[in-house]
Parts: structure tokens; C-alpha cells; sequence
């Protein structure tokens, strides 16, 4: 039997305040953008905001695949809009963000599952934005490299890539993913010299033995960065959330992880793989402000 969990006190989420609501919107409508914030029900999405950040996604706001703990729509996407690089890099000029951090959605109904359009994005952004840093969090591709490869070469400074759970959860959470694949793309990543980050929500049942598996996983596949966030259920259709992990049990996994040789390790029941993404790059820049 499915029970619904409380939600504890240190979950209480902060809304967008209305001025810096429109202040986003009025840019998304006008281009026809999408975030992640709005999409995936971010729980950060009052905070990041409030701060005019947002994590944009490229690519449509459908996706072909349809994971246990994804807030995001599936079904079957519009064809790309081939002038979504151009419309995006604009924006971000507009909105004179020293960081930017760009995802999508999965698009296994594209030959080469939408790799073009993020390499034509950051390649763009860059163009318009030569001092905006850029991260990448990108889906699997169905492990082609040679996909993969034209997002390397764009030169983004972080390319990221969630394992979303541990490896014995990963067929029930990720549906279509695999654990093995998304941990040699990791490698595939960081071996071509780029800082790589992933990361995983706690809350769906794994064991602590396995999160620190998980850990020396990818620190096994290159990766320099982790997020560890607590799984929100977005709607009764989704996975239940198994429990709820203390701020307490956080703290202690982010100094394991900082032990174990990560160069950053953002964990938090709030903590999403956008999260505080600026200070990933190395850098001390505002949390996406407009300057």
C-alpha cells in the first residue's frame, strides 16, 4: 500500500516574488523559451528567481521518455526550432548573466537526439557571450559519442550528466537509461579534458552503502562535482518518496564526498544539479544575476 509522506519542516518552499516572476517570464514568452524551473517543478525555483536565475531548457518542453520521477511532459515533441540557439544566446545578453546553465529534454525521436541544436546553442551563446560561462547538463544520447562529441566540442565549461539514483534503483527511476552507460558517457566526458559533474536524489529507497558506491563510481568515471538532493514526488503518477533524508544526514555525506576527492559537493534536501551552479565553474560569480 502507497502511503503520501509529510513533508518536514525543512522542505517549506519560497515562491517566486511576482516582480522577478515577470521579470522571466517576459523573456520566455517573448522567444518562446522553456525552463527547467517550471517544467520539473523545481523546488528552488522561489530562491533561483528571486535571484533572476533560471535554468533554460532547449529543445521543446515534451519529452520521449517518460522516468518515474519526472515532473517534465511526455509524448511526442514538436520538430526543433532552428532558431531556438540564436533566440536563447540573445536572451541571456539581455539578461547580462555571467553564467548560464542549459538542459533539455530527451529527444530519442531525433537522429542524433538533438546534439546539433546544443552544439549550434552553446556555440551561440558564446558567440554573443564570450565571458558567460556555460554548463551543459545534457541527457544520455543512447551513449553515441559521437553525439556526445559535438557538445565537447563546443566547448561548454562544464558538461553534466545525472545518474539520478543508484545503480540497483536505476531500471525503476530512469525507465529507458542505464547505469553502466551513463557512467561510461562520464568517462567518455572527462577524458576529453572537460570538467564533468553528476548527481543523485535520495529518498527513493537506496541504502547508504550504495549512495557511497555511487560516490566512488563517479569519481571512478572523472566526475570532479556531485549534487545529492532529496526526491520530491511532483504528482501521485510519480514514485513515492521512501523517506525523507535530514539536513543532518546531507551534511555528513557532502564531507564523506569531499573525503572521498570531489572538488565540489552541493548537498541539501533542496539541492538540485543547477544549484549554486557558478561556484562549480571555479569562479565567485552571483548566483546567475543580471550585473
Amino acid at each position: 500500500m502507497i502511503t503520501t509522506r509529510k513533508k518536514p519542516d525543512w522542505l517549506r518552499i519560497n515562491l517566486p516574488k511576482a516582480d522577478e516572476y515577470s521579470y522571466l517570464k517576459q523573456y520566455l514568452n517573448k522567444y518562446n523559451l522553456h525552463t527547467i524551473c517550471e517544467s520539473g517543478n523545481c523546488p528552488n525555483i522561489g530562491e533561483c528567481w528571486n535571484n533572476r536565475t533560471a535554468t533554460f531548457m532547449i529543445l521543446g518542453n515534451i519529452c520521449t521518455r517518460s522516468c518515474g520521477f519526472c515532473a517534465v511532459a511526455t509524448g511526442k515533441p514538436l520538430p526543433p526550432d532552428t532558431e531556438e540557439p540564436q533566440k536563447l544566446a540573445e536572451v541571456i545578453s539581455q539578461m547580462k548573466l555571467k553564467h548560464c546553465v542549459i538542459t533539455s529534454v530527451d529527444r530519442d525521436d531525433l537522429t542524433d537526439g538533438g546534439a546539433e541544436i546544443w552544439a549550434q546553442t552553446v556555440t551561440a551563446i558564446k558567440k554573443i557571450n564570450p565571458k558567460t560561462t556555460i554548463e551543459t547538463l545534457i541527457p544520455d544520447f543512447k551513449g553515441n559519442t559521437e553525439n556526445i562529441k559535438k557538445i565537447i566540442e563546443s566547448s561548454p565549461d562544464i558538461i553534466s550528466h545525472n545518474l539520478e539514483t543508484v545503480e540497483r534503483l536505476t531500471k525503476q527511476v530512469r525507465v529507458q537509461a542505464k547505469y553502466s552507460r551513463s557512467l561510461d558517457m562520464l568517462k567518455y566526458i572527462s577524458s576529453n579534458g572537460v570538467k564533468t559533474k553528476s548527481g543523485i536524489m535520495l529518498g527513493l529507497g537506496e541504502t547508504e552503502n550504495e549512495i557511497f558506491k555511487t560516490m566512488d563510481d563517479m569519481l571512478n568515471a572523472g566526475c570532479s562535482i556531485i549534487t545529492l538532493g532529496q526526491y520530491l514526488q511532483p504528482t501521485k503518477k510519480h514514485l513515492p518518496v521512501d523517506r525523507y533524508v535530514t539536513p543532518e544526514e546531507f551534511a555528513k555525506f557532502k564531507l564523506i564526498a569531499l573525503e572521498k576527492g570531489f572538488e565540489f559537493a552541493e548537498c541539501g534536501p533542496l539541492v538540485r544539479s543547477s544549484y549554486h551552479a557558478e561556484k562549480h565553474v571555479g569562479t565567485e560569480r552571483s548566483r546567475c544575476k543580471s550585473s
